[in-house]
Formats: C-alpha cells, sequence, structure tokens
C-alpha cells in the first residue's frame, strides 16, 4: 500500500512500508514540462551538484562520506515520464532496522541530500567552472553513445520523428548542441527557478513509516521560499508528419522499426486491453510475431514490439538481413490485421496476459522496481492501482483486444542499413 501525504503546497511525499528488503530507496525530484529550452539543463543540473558540496569538497570526499553511511548510494535522476521530465536525486541504503543501536542511516541520508541541495560551491554567482565542464563532456558522450545499441537508437529516433511537435519529440537528455553552450551562472539560475516553481515528488521504500519521513524532510522545506507553478495534465500524442526514413551506417544487420498510433493510454480504460494486446502481438516467444515473422518464415533475427503507455505509441522493431525490409514490413502488417479481424487463440490470450502479470509481479522484487512503478503510476492521473490493474488484466476478452488492435494506426518507420547495401 501506498501511503501519500502533502507535505506542503507542491510537494508530494509517497511512501511504501516493506520490510522485506534489507535496503531502503528515496528519490527526490522536481517535475517540468518537458521542453527543448532546458531539457538540456535539467539532464546536466544533477550530475553536477553530486560532484562537490561545500562541506564534502570533490567526489573522493562525498564517496567517503556515503562509505561511512554504512556504503549508501546517491545518483542524479533524470526521467522522461509522457510529457514530464524529472530532474533530482536517487539514493539507496541500508535499512535502519540492520543499523548499530542508536545509528539512523535514513538520517544520515537526508542530511546529505540537504547539503547537495543547498551548499553547493559557487564561483560569481554560478557552480565551479571546472565541475560543469566536465558534466557537459560527460552529458554529450552520453548522447553520442546512444547509436552503440542500433535497436534502440533507431527507436528512439523514430519516436522523436514521430512526436516532433510534440513534448515527447524532445530528446530525455536535451541536445549536444545545446549542452556545449551552458554556462555555469545560468544553470545554477535555472536550479533556483526550479526549485522555486517546481512541483516535487518524493518517494520512499523501506521500514519507516510515512510521518518519520516526513518529519525528517520538512525542515528543509520550510527554509525554500516556493511559488508553485502547476504542471498541465498529461495529454494525448500530437503526432508529427509522417515520414519513411531511410538510414545508412556501418552495420552487418539492418534494424526496421515501425511506428504506430493510438488513442488509447495509460489514463484510458482500455489500458489493460491494449497491454494485453501488444505482449500477444509482439512480446515474447510466445507472441504472434515472433512465432511467425521469426520462427516460421525465417525473415528476421529478432522481433518485438514495444508499447509507450503515456502517450499511445506502439512500435515493432525488427533485426533484419537489408534485402528482407519489404516482406518483414509486409509480414507485421499482416500480424496485426489477424489481430484486428479476431484471429486470435485462447492459447494466445492466456500467454499474452500471463506475461503482463508476470512483468507486473515483479514490480515488488526491489525497492527500485518499487519506487519506478509506483512513481510513474502517481503521474498518469488517473493513477493506476496496481491490484485493480491485476483484476482488470483478468476481465480481458478477445472483443476487446480486436477492439484495442482496430484503433492502431501506421504512422512512421525508419530503417538503418549497411552503407554499400
Amino acid at each position: 500500500m501506498i501511503q501519500t501525504i502533502q507535505l506542503c503546497p507542491g510537494v508530494t511525499l509517497r511512501c511504501r512500508r516493506d520490510t522485506r528488503f534489507k535496503q531502503g530507496c528515496l528519490s527526490f525530484q522536481f517535475l517540468r514540462w518537458m521542453d527543448d529550452r532546458e531539457a538540456h539543463l535539467n539532464a546536466l543540473l544533477p550530475s553536477v551538484m553530486l560532484r562537490a558540496t561545500v562541506p564534502h569538497p570533490d567526489l573522493r570526499a562525498i564517496c567517503q562520506h556515503l562509505d561511512n553511511l554504512y556504503g549508501a548510494g546517491m545518483g542524479p535522476l533524470v526521467r522522461r515520464v509522457g510529457d514530464y521530465q524529472t530532474v533530482g536525486f536517487y539514493a539507496n541504503f541500508m535499512d535502519d532496522r540492520f543499523a548499530l543501536e542508536g545509528e539512523s542511516v535514513i538520517r544520515g541520508v537526508v542530511d546529505f541530500l540537504e547539503e547537495v541541495l543547498t551548499q553547493s560551491p559557487l564561483e560569481n554567482g554560478g557552480f565551479l567552472p571546472e565541475l560543469v565542464e566536465s558534466e557537459k563532456k560527460n552529458l554529450i558522450s552520453a548522447i553520442e553513445s546512444a547509436v552503440n545499441n542500433k535497436s534502440a537508437y533507431v527507436r528512439e529516433n523514430l519516436i522523436l520523428s514521430m512526436c516532433a511537435p510534440d513534448s515527447y519529440g524532445v530528446p530525455r537528455l536535451g541536445r549536444k548542441e545545446n549542452v556545449a553552450a551552458i554556462q555555469p551562472r545560468a544553470l545554477y539560475e535555472h536550479y533556483l527557478k526550479i526549485r522555486r516553481e517546481s512541483p516535487l515528488e518524493i518517494f520512499y521504500v523501506g521500514s519507516a513509516d510515512a510521518e518519520t519521513i516526513g518529519q525528517m524532510l520538512l525542515p528543509l522545506l520550510g527554509r525554500w521560499q516556493r511559488q508553485i507553478l502547476p504542471l498541465p495534465q498529461q495529454r494525448d500524442l500530437c503526432p508529427g508528419k509522417p515520414a519513411e526514413e531511410v538510414r545508412q551506417m556501418d552495420v552487418s544487420q539492418g534494424k526496421l522499426c515501425l511506428g504506430f498510433t493510438t488513442q488509447i493510454t495509460n489514463r484510458s480504460g482500455q489500458f489493460p486491453a491494449m497491454q494485453v494486446l501488444c505482449a500477444l502481438f509482439g512480446q515474447g516467444m510466445t507472441s504472434k510475431l515472433f512465432r511467425n515473422v521469426r520462427e516460421a518464415l525465417s525473415l528476421c533475427y529478432s522481433i518485438s514490439s514495444g508499447y509507450t503507455g503515456s502517450k499511445g505509441i506502439v512500435t515493432v522493431s525488427a533485426g533484419i538481413d537489408f534485402d528482407k525490409e519489404p516482406q518483414v514490413r509486409r509480414e507485421i502488417f499482416r500480424q496485426l490485421e489477424l489481430c484486428r479481424t479476431g484471429e486470435i487463440s485462447q492459447e494466445e490470450l492466456h500467454c499474452a496476459r500471463e506475461a503482463v502479470r508476470s512483468s507486473l509481479r515483479s514490480v515488488h522484487d526491489s525497492p527500485g522496481s518499487i519506487e519506478g512503478y509506483y512513481f510513474q503510476s502517481a503521474l498518469a492521473k488517473p493513477a493506476l492501482d496496481y491490484d485493480a490493474y491485476l483484476r482488470e488484466l483478468d476481465r480481458v476478452t478477445p472483443e476487446q483486444l480486436v477492439a484495442a488492435a482496430n484503433t492502431l494506426q501506421y504512422h512512421s518507420s525508419w530503417f538503418l542499413k549497411g552503407v554499400d547495401a
């Protein structure tokens, strides 16, 4: 059960009290609307702030301090959740039940978090230039390294192209040319702005109760002067112009990705049916795409579908020989048409439903997965109730799957092939 407390205006604390784990976690995230003008600033900010504080002026001192907290860890946290970008920190630490008598690890973690948020070393009204420049290089390297995973690279570029006019068309880490232009003073002023204006989400998993965690955090929050600007509600996709992109690169295997849109999102009553449909269509070894396109016809090396529930986007990704692109494309559409016309067996429905249920059951396997699932569910608005959702999965019928399949509209594709292909 998730306990939710409004600590003060614009600050929500969500807690799951759980004594199954030896470790707990705490996330602290400012919510921003995904915007090309600041995505790069948000992506860089937490990394810079975690490089130094006044009491702990370098990484060595920070690491030693966290080691003294029974090996606690704290890292930057930058997420894209539908139309929102989150910027903040994620800490994992030993639960207080296993500390020496009289010691509180979570107390030490909260104190260090306050230090990071309020005691950054400054120069000329901005963060230290050498830290900013160092982290800019790291962030640009991370952006450039996305191309190393070719399947993920193609899917990401397809989605960015499909969503060009939408907030979802903004890269999660921003654009590298914008990162290169960041100045230390502008970054610090941006931090003060988001600290002053942004709704704040805090999530804790561990053995302490919500009131205890809230009392630890209130002194910090009470010292900030804040004037919250409410965020708009998550919205449906505003798709860009359809396109058939073909790119060449020095690769030995082609990567094809097809993009579809649907009005069914994680805010829709038909969401469970769409998730089961996507599992039946292309997720796992029992799916139509795997059993037919890969196994029966041997048209590809790999194939799977993905569903971005926050925006209503379904993608199909395949690793193929360069000359097989037309056949693979046709067979993907044929398998989708079988879903649309109701050629769905009871075995397929059972396997798809169990695949989704298995994925959901793993949510409670670790503090981190608990935080990730329930935090993102809370931003769906209305929030997804875990137990109610499991019951809805059991009620999904073949007729609902047909209805969901018929909402899918083909939009665009990306095909990456070899230079000489």
